[in-house]
Parts: C-alpha cells; sequence; structure tokens
C-alpha cells in the first residue's frame, strides 16, 4: 500500500473508529491473488469485544462505500484486534499490557524477558522472573533503552485471584469452610 493511500485511508477511517471509542492501531492492503484485503486493526484501554468489532466493521464499510478511497476494484474488509503476542509500540499499547509477561529487545543489545508492572510518560517498571528458586528482580526500561518488544503469550499463567501461589480466592474461602 502506497504512503498516500496509507494516510489517506487513516485520515477517513481514524474519526470513525474514535467515535466509537475504539483506537486506530494499524491499516494494510494486502493483495491475495487478485483481490485485495483491507484490514484494520482496532484496540481499546478496555479491550475491544466483538459487538464494537462489528459496529466498527459497519461504520467503516459505510464509509467506505461512499468514497473512492479503495478505488473501483473488489476489495474485503476485515476488522480486528490485536493478536495475543502483539508488538508494543505506543506508550498505551504498554499500559494495556500491564500484568503481562513481555520480551523486550534492548537498543544496546540483548534481551530481558519481564512482567510489565507499570508505565508512565519516560518508561516501563517490571519485574524480571527469578530463576531457579532465586526472587524476581525489579528493573525500570526508559522507551529509549526499548529497541522493540512484544507481548509474550503465557500458558501456565498464575491466575490475578491467586495469593502467594496458594491458589484463587474461591479455593482459599473453600478450604477455611471445611
Amino acid at each position: 500500500m502506497s504512503t498516500t493511500q496509507s494516510e489517506r485511508l487513516r485520515e477517513l477511517l481514524e474519526p470513525l473508529v474514535a467515535s466509537q471509542g475504539l483506537d486506530l492501531e494499524e491499516i494494510a492492503v494486502d493483495s491475495v491473488g487478485r483481490k485485495r484485503v483491507l484490514r484494520v486493526v482496532v484496540d481499546s484501554d478496555t479491550g475491544a469485544d466483538l459487538d464494537q468489532v462489528a459496529d466498527v466493521s459497519r461504520a467503516l464499510s459505510a464509509k467506505l462505500d461512499e468514497t473512492d478511497a479503495m478505488g473501483d476494484d473488489e476489495y474485503t474488509l476485515e476488522v480486528g484486534t490485536p493478536g495475543a503476542e502483539r508488538p508494543l509500540t505506543e506508550p498505551r499499547h504498554y499500559v494495556r499490557a500491564t500484568g503481562r509477561l513481555a520480551r523486550f529487545q534492548l537498543a544496546a543489545g540483548g534481551d530481558v524477558v519481564a512482567r510489565i508492572l507499570t508505565v508512565d510518560d519516560d518508561g516501563v517498571d517490571t519485574e524480571v522472573p527469578g530463576v531457579k528458586g532465586r526472587k524476581p528482580t525489579a528493573r525500570r526500561l526508559s522507551f529509549e533503552e526499548i529497541a522493540k518488544a512484544r507481548v509474550q503469550v503465557e500458558f501456565g499463567r498464575p491466575d490475578k485471584g491467586e495469593k502467594n501461589g496458594k491458589g484463587s480466592d474461591k479455593d482459599m474461602k473453600e478450604e477455611e469452610e471445611a
């Protein structure tokens, strides 16, 4: 997609996405055989549910139909949310990933895998998991230090309700009642 078309699509679609309470994260036009696919990625601080994605998809489709932004050729519109291993490129992405494990590629070289604890205008406070029984350590990363960052998928992620590894609040109540 040309920069001009990308900028034009962003200018056209961003106000519609914002009116739905969402952020326009990404726009991409890909060729799939002889057809084109316009992919739009939306998100918000609280996430985007299926109804919101459907509503914004209808609004974008109507707007695109009344303009020539995609030209006369056929295309398919796909609206979705960022994937599980989303890249973190804006401060708001780090805020949305608070509590999640992320892999940080550092500008000076090397990687750090750490849980995002807090985010401010200058950077991220993280907790680097302990290795081989050692305690986790706190580490501050400024945005200038971070070359790339991506959320990591955790299959054995502890529940938010767990307390000191003893199980969820429900489990603890059941133990107290027994």
